[in-house]
């Protein structure tokens, strides 16, 4: 079996967390599985933090087409399933549309399983401008209900990067959002986004008091490897309405023809 993991980073930017993921996912996943990893293409950012762009609606809209072409690719080179590794679940409702195989997608598998650990769950991360977004997904899935505190961990991307060679002001860190989201009703944690995510793996957390934290990205890998084996079995996603309805492949590929040479620049 093989996973598609999509990232909104530039992964060789940041090489200690593209190795501690690749480490992570790999441990996550069963006996013959491959998790391949993915980032977005080089020089998609002004530095090597995501941050700069994802925090905006229309340039986080525009990265949409990565993952789109990315979910492509990875139905072409005949992966089993497609994992969208960002907690806003950029372009998961474009790429369930276009393509056939399973497509997992990190802030509603999150939610949906950690809400079989706890009634509440809280999120803890690190990028504070993603809680209208993270709202607004959870309340088209249905699951806003579910979902309480949304708790920042007060760190810059940078600070995140350094935790892996001096782990303990970061550890300190998130347990103080934790326990805010706690004392504000949450009785699960969700880590928000890969690298913290990864970090707190790495670190053997997965309990703040009596109050369990997801592995969230570990979770989706598994959940994908769940759902590629229904989809061998038959189980496919709803190819009903405007959200489900799969457009021909051609239709597809004559858009993308026609927005390459619309941008072009003049000669």
């Amino acid at each position: 079996m093989r996973i598609w993991h999509q990232s909104f980073t530039v992964l060789d930017d940041v090489p200690h967390y593209r190795d501690a993921l690749q480490r992570h996912l790999s441990a996550a996943a069963s006996e013959g599985t491959e998790v391949d990893l993915h980032g977005m293409r080089p020089g998609t950012y002004p530095s090597d933090y995501p941050g700069t762009h994802i925090k905006y609606a229309y340039l986080s809209g525009l990265h949409k087409e990565q993952f789109v072409r990315a979910a492509l690719q990875a139905q072409d080179e005949g992966y089993d399933a497609f994992l969208i590794a960002t907690i806003p679940d950029t372009a998961y409702e474009e790429v369930r549309s276009l393509v056939d195989l399973p497509v997992v997608a990190f802030g509603q598998t999150s939610v949906l399983m950690a809400s079989m650990l706890g009634a509440r769950v809280g999120i803890v991360s690190f990028i504070a401008e993603l809680e209208p977004q993270l709202r607004r997904n959870m309340l088209l899935y249905g699951l806003d209900r579910v979902v309480g505190p949304i708790r920042q961990v007060g760190v810059e991307f940078s600070d995140l990067m350094a935790a892996y060679a001096e782990p303990a002001p970061l550890l300190a860190a998130f347990r103080k959002a934790a326990r805010a989201a706690i004392a504000d009703g949450a009785s699960v944690i969700v880590p928000g986004e890969g690298p913290l995510n990864v970090f707190l793996a790495a670190q053997g957390l997965n309990r703040i008091d009596d109050v369990p934290v997801l592995d969230s990205l570990g979770t989706c890998v598994q959940v994908a490897e769940l759902r590629a084996r229904q989809h061998r079995a038959g189980l496919v996603a709803s190819r009903v309405g405007f959200y489900g309805e799969q457009p021909p492949r051609a239709l597809v590929d004559a858009a993308h023809d026609f927005y390459a040479t619309a941008w072009a620049p003049a000669l």
